[in-house]
């Protein structure tokens, strides 16, 4: 089904990319630049700077994230409380995919480049404020009552997400804590996404730093009278805190166009686009009900089942999160592109993200599939969290692992789909498909492989979703050359490939973790980068430069 030419906003007009549509001229490849929201081209430079801002404390949140699931295991083990714990865990989970990181971002940031754009243009009034306007108090009803009837249903929901969990009173405590978040999840994300449409990231990229810290400092200081209650608690802190980090600036940014624009007539709100947000949010709910699925087939299976699924999963997706660093940032140019017109400009930029996500995903990926046991005893291996859980966690984590290229295609496919504005249910039909194969197969795996086969279920429903959303870029999307990117991501793979078997060998010598995990990651680093330049992988330069700069900052603000 191709989609609608009709805009986030309406009265305007986006240019489909279908068979026979009506088109913009695209601007010269030599001349296209992104733009400012102001309109003046903004530089290479500028985009590095704000990858470098996102990059790092994207980083530290993560480490925080880390850290956090650190001290979940270290104080309460990986058994039925936090087998409890996590199914409420779940809330925060699905809000984070659908309000911040992928559903309300895909319809939100379109429309905010597109009200700039007729802003920049001389639009009539402030777009930017009646988009605000017209939006910003229906979602924040809408985000209290869903929280709400979650609170109020929460053993109901609990039944149904985990019917063999062993302490569903517990569980039913932990979601009414974690259901806040809905709330203020939905407030951050609105919050997040007019500020990065802004070109401003580093009150967006400050959020999960603020979330996971307010959790750590939950757990330490209420866990030894509320248990893992503390840990829901801190969810909810945590949301308070998200919004509490960006609204000074989004403030800020509609403050100084109040001042610019008060002689201007004012213009009227603009109403929600409602398929496209259906559209959006169907996507990230299909998407995130992975979890559901995982979870509902591990309640069944010895306690501590879902706790190994949810460390293994942690851990195996930092690469993931690394790899969309950058398009988190170059997202808001694609969506100023389309609004501009700029086909060729949306197309470059396009292919060049999923090279340069693709290179460092794989040698991520390598990196956890050849030293996930020493990475999981290093950073989990202490108090309740015995040897047993390690080695569970690790064969959990490789399995996983096979899933991520499929992960982050789909995160910077799927934000083509969306970048224009307009709604389009092939995304939806895509993810559809993937989460029936995850369903199926782990309902026939989970009997006799356990979690493994659950985290195998996983791997290939996804990787069958980026297939189907890569096969119908084109007329639904921004028009890559397929062909192309397909023999480019074949080069990094096979370095990955090679990298990954000499790695394990490498890191299984050592009997000290630590010197494993290092060997490990210097074996699998070396012959990547070698195989990469070998192969004259497209990607692959600019994906070292960006984990060589973040990591040289970060070690610049540890030890000095």
């Amino acid at each position: 089904m191709t989609p609608s030419r009709t805009s986030g906003v309406p009265g305007s007009r986006v240019e489909s990319g279908s068979a026979g549509a009506e088109r913009a001229p695209a601007a010269e490849p030599q001349t296209s630049q992104p733009r400012a929201p102001d309109g003046a081209p903004s530089s290479r430079g500028v985009l590095a700077k704000a990858a470098l801002v996102t990059a790092t404390l994207s980083v530290v949140g993560s480490l925080l994230g880390l850290v956090r699931d650190q001290s979940l295991a270290r104080l309460f083990g990986a058994g039925q409380d936090t087998d409890a714990f996590l199914v409420a865990w779940t809330i925060p989970e699905f809000a984070a995919t659908l309000l911040i990181e992928d559903g309300l971002a895909f319809a939100l940031i379109p429309a905010f480049s597109l009200a700039l754009a007729r802003r920049a243009q001389g639009a009539p009034g402030d777009p930017v404020r009646a988009l605000v306007a017209g939006t910003l108090p229906k979602l924040a009803l809408a985000f209290a009552a869903v929280g709400a009837l979650l609170i109020g249903g929460a053993p109901q929901l609990v039944e149904v997400l985990a019917p063999g969990l062993r302490d569903p009173g517990l569980a039913v405590d932990c979601t009414r804590l974690t259901a806040t978040c809905v709330l203020t999840f939905g407030l951050a994300g609105y919050c997040s996404a007019a500020l990065r449409a802004h070109r401003r990231f580093l009150a967006p990229a400050a959020i999960y730093v603020a979330y996971n810290a307010g959790i750590i400092t939950a757990m330490f200081a209420f866990g030894g009278d509320w248990g893992v209650r503390s840990a829901a608690f801190g969810v909810a802190a945590g949301g308070f805190l998200m919004v509490a980090v960006q609204l000074p600036s989004l403030l800020g940014q509609l403050r100084r166009r109040v001042k610019a624009a008060a002689g201007d007539p004012v213009a009227e709100a603009e109403p929600l686009n409602v398929v496209l947000m259906a559209t959006v949010l169907l996507f990230a709910l299909c998407r995130q009900s992975q979890v559901l699925i995982e979870r509902f087939l591990a309640s069944h299976l010895h306690s501590g089942a879902i706790s190994h699924l949810n460390y293994a999963q942690k851990v195996a997706q930092i690469p993931m999160t690394m790899s969309m660093m950058l398009c988190t940032v170059t997202f808001p140019v694609v969506a100023r592109a389309l609004a501009e017109g700029d086909i060729e400009r949306a197309r470059r930029r396009v292919e060049r993200d999923l090279s340069v996500a693709a290179s460092v995903v794989l040698l991520g990926t390598a990196v956890v599939v050849a030293c996930a046991p020493q990475l999981v005893h290093l950073l989990f291996q202490r108090g309740a969290f015995t040897a047993a859980d390690t080695a569970a966690t690790a064969g959990v984590m490789r399995v996983y692992a096979l899933g991520l290229l499929g992960q982050t295609m789909v995160g910077v496919l799927v934000r083509s789909y969306f970048s224009a504005g307009r709604a389009t249910w092939y995304p939806v039909g895509a993810m559809a498909a993937g989460i029936a194969v995850t369903s199926w197969m782990g309902a026939m795996a989970v009997d006799r492989y356990g979690v493994t086969g659950i985290a195998a279920a996983n791997a290939t429903g996804i990787t069958v979703t980026s297939v189907l959303l890569l096969s119908g870029m084109g007329p639904r999307s921004v028009p890559i050359r397929t062909r192309r990117v397909l023999t480019e991501l074949s080069r990094p793979v096979r370095a990955a490939v090679v990298a990954t078997v000499v790695g394990t060998f490498v890191a299984g010598q050592p009997a000290d973790p630590l010197t494993g995990l290092a060997a490990g990651i210097t074996a699998v680093t070396a012959i990547f980068v070698l195989l990469g330049w070998a192969l004259d992988a497209q990607g692959f330069a600019p994906a070292l430069r960006s984990v060589g700069t973040v990591t040289r900052r970060l070690a610049h603000a540890v030890f000095h």
